[in-house]
């Protein structure tokens, strides 16, 4: 099979950037740093921890960056509450169940937060394969996370669709050669396509989601009638 579904996690499989716009508040007005929801959605949702201390946290030691957003993460874990998939979520996993796709989770978020997340969500064992940004040379906006899923699945960019909500995710999808869907949990229709989006859906019952999933199968299997 040459076709995996490729899953951001905040914010596309899970509405959670309220919770860590929280926590990025907690752990950074100790410093002086004001952040609010629009700052959070430019400059730091879908952006490696390496990259948010360069941008906020310049001024302190690196073992104080690294300790700060430690901090972070950890007061995200240990606030979390119920959570729920996004609207869809479950019946396209059932629809890749029954067509057989490979899955994977393609995330810039530490592996405690993932496996965490996942667990909470349920669906940690459907999504089997899941890429940590951070354990790699290179995390997104760098398309090395989801050509990394991309082996790891045995697929093909060029069969395969992924799923995200943040311009640096959609960048890094769409520079791996796959199809993009662009989650609106948090950024405009535009935005996202204009980053890179094949188009936006505000969930995933959006028909347009499966039709290209559908292209995509098709395409694969003409090219392996061909071979």
């Amino acid at each position: 099979m040459k076709t995996a579904l490729l899953f951001d996690l905040d914010g596309t499989l899970v509405d959670s950037d309220a919770e860590h716009l929280v926590a990025f508040q907690r752990v950074f007005a100790p410093h002086g740093i004001q952040l609010d929801r629009a700052e959070y959605a430019a400059n730091i949702m879908g952006a490696p921890n390496a990259m948010i201390a360069s941008r906020y946290l310049s001024h302190l030691s690196l073992a104080e960056q690294a300790a700060t957003l430690d901090a972070k993460e950890a007061d995200y874990r240990d606030n979390l509450g119920a959570l729920e998939p996004i609207l869809g979520a479950l019946a396209l996993l059932d629809f890749a169940d029954r067509r057989g796709l490979k899955r994977a989770v393609v995330t810039n978020a530490p592996r405690a937060n993932a496996e965490k997340v996942l667990a909470a969500l349920g669906i940690g064992q459907r999504l089997p394969i899941l890429i940590i940004g951070g354990e790699l040379a290179r995390s997104k906006p760098d398309p090395l996370p989801y050509l990394t899923a991309l082996e790891r699945a045995g697929a093909q960019a060029a069969h395969s669709v992924a799923f995200e909500d943040s311009r640096s995710g959609v960048r890094a999808a769409a520079a791996a050669g796959l199809a993009v869907v662009g989650m609106t949990t948090s950024l405009d229709s535009r935005t996202l396509v204009e980053a890179g989006a094949t188009f936006a859906a505000s969930n995933f019952t959006d028909p347009r989601i499966f039709e290209l999933i559908e292209t995509r199968l098709n395409a694969g299997a003409e090219e392996g009638a061909q071979a």
